[in-house]
């Protein structure tokens, strides 16, 4: 694995890209199918680290996966597990870790126990609210260290019920109940109290368990009722659609390197919230030419600063920082205190590394305040282990300087081959 990367500077980016599946997708869809009576094909299904973390995962519950052109084939067991192996370890893949933790909670026989762990940031990585939550319904759910946070040992014991969650830290909270409670005996209801954050990543999660043959009746915004005995149902086939998340950063570098850049796996028919990253291109002075499954983003020469709330999609508003580096006015990235829990403090690990480029940059409790650079200065980026850091920091190549960036292999959570990918359609000249 390299360890650092050097960017010599790009002067424009065209070409057509197509992106990898969803590691949103991907796991949810795993963890659905392996809840299932009747195999699944999945088809697209991300190769990364997250989603080797699940399928590992699966494995030790007893699910058999199998993979043979470009499909992977998931054989279910309707939640009644046969442990192979009683610690799963998850890495830093929040998408396996939050779930996991509802779905074994509601589906354990009275003689099973499973801890889940992970590395070293998983156990930064809070889950009380929604461990709290199931507690208060039964769930015998014990912290293995730090009170708060993984690993956790879960029994059986959840019970259906009322239920509340703070959706203030993470919509994977919600996310999971959502997954674990349709498989309790009685009805439930689920109320979201605080200011939700992600909210697009709940729709998601609607429309795969409706994929799935999982009914939920939303009663208003903040409440759902959940029918009991419910069972996942197969779909048979089921296509994972490309990262939107990821399409940010071509997206970003069409709008600095003038494009057109064609993404093949993300369009107008995306269930993803971060589809609405291409409102935010547009608002910086880029053009977006969107088909059902596609998109073509040109530059027009001109990068506008915006300042503007992104708690709907923190994943792809971390792209807008790089890009402030070049606008014609400071940018405020605005509702964002969740960017703290995730990979890394991107909110602190941001203001650091656009600072090495020389930018001046005002960091809140939930806001980031970009100046656009004056002087450029070479540097070498840190990316703490998260992914979206080294990919954001790429643009960056756009400068007079060119970038280094150290730990370019930790893209492997969610995208391989991106700069593979980057330094076949952003050319110097």
């Amino acid at each position: 694995m390299a360890e650092s990367i050097y960017l010599k500077p790009r002067a424009q980016c065209r070409g057509t890209i197509v992106l990898p599946g969803s590691k949103s997708i991907a796991n949810r869809a795993l963890l659905m199918s392996a809840l299932c009576s009747e195999p699944v094909s999945l088809h697209n299904l991300l190769d990364s680290e997250d989603t080797e973390h699940m399928l590992r995962a699966l494995a030790g519950l007893g699910i058999r996966c199998e993979n043979s052109d470009n499909t992977t084939r998931v054989t279910g067991r309707s939640g009644q597990w046969q442990l192979n192996d009683t610690s799963l370890h998850l890495g830093n893949a929040g998408t396996a870790m939050r779930p996991l933790i509802a779905v074994l909670a509601a589906t354990l026989s009275a003689n099973q126990q499973v801890e889940l762990t992970g590395d070293s940031r998983m156990q930064e990585r809070p889950v009380q609210h929604l461990v709290e939550a199931l507690q208060a319904q039964g769930a015998e759910i014990t912290y293995q260290k730090t009170p708060g946070y993984p690993p956790v040992l879960i029994k059986s014991g959840l019970k259906a019920g009322n239920f509340s969650i703070d959706g203030s830290v993470s919509s994977q909270f919600i996310s999971a109940l959502l997954m674990a409670l349709p498989l309790l005996k009685s009805d439930s209801t689920l109320t979201l109290v605080g200011d939700v954050v992600s909210k697009p990543y709940i729709e998601l999660t609607l429309k795969m368990l409706a994929d799935f043959g999982i009914v939920i009746e939303r009663v208003s915004e903040s409440r759902f009722h959940v029918k009991g005995s419910q069972s996942y149902v197969s779909p048979g086939n089921y296509h994972v659609e490309g990262d939107a998340s990821g399409a940010s950063y071509w997206m970003a570098a069409a709008l600095l390197g003038g494009g057109p850049i064609t993404i093949e796996g993300v369009g107008a028919s995306s269930i993803q919230g971060d589809k609405a990253f291409t409102e935010v291109i547009q608002a910086m002075g880029g053009s977006v030419d969107i088909g059902e499954h596609q998109m073509t983003v040109t530059g027009s020469g001109v990068i506008k600063g915006l300042d503007k709330d992104f708690n709907a999609i923190p994943d792809a508003a971390m792209t807008v920082a790089p890009l402030a580096l070049f606008a014609d006015k400071p940018t405020i990235i605005r509702n964002v205190a969740n960017w703290r829990v995730k990979e890394t403090d991107r909110l602190s690990a941001m203001a650091t590394e656009l600072r090495k480029l020389g930018a001046d940059v005002e960091e809140g409790a939930d806001f980031l305040k970009v100046y656009p650079v004056q002087h450029w200065q070479n540097a070498k980026i840190d990316t703490y282990n998260d992914h979206r850091m080294a990919m954001c920091f790429s643009l960056a190549a756009f400068s007079p300087v060119g970038v280094t960036i150290n730990d370019p292999d930790c893209c492997r959570k969610t995208y391989p081959t991106y700069f593979q990918e980057f330094s076949r359609i952003c050319q110097s000249d």
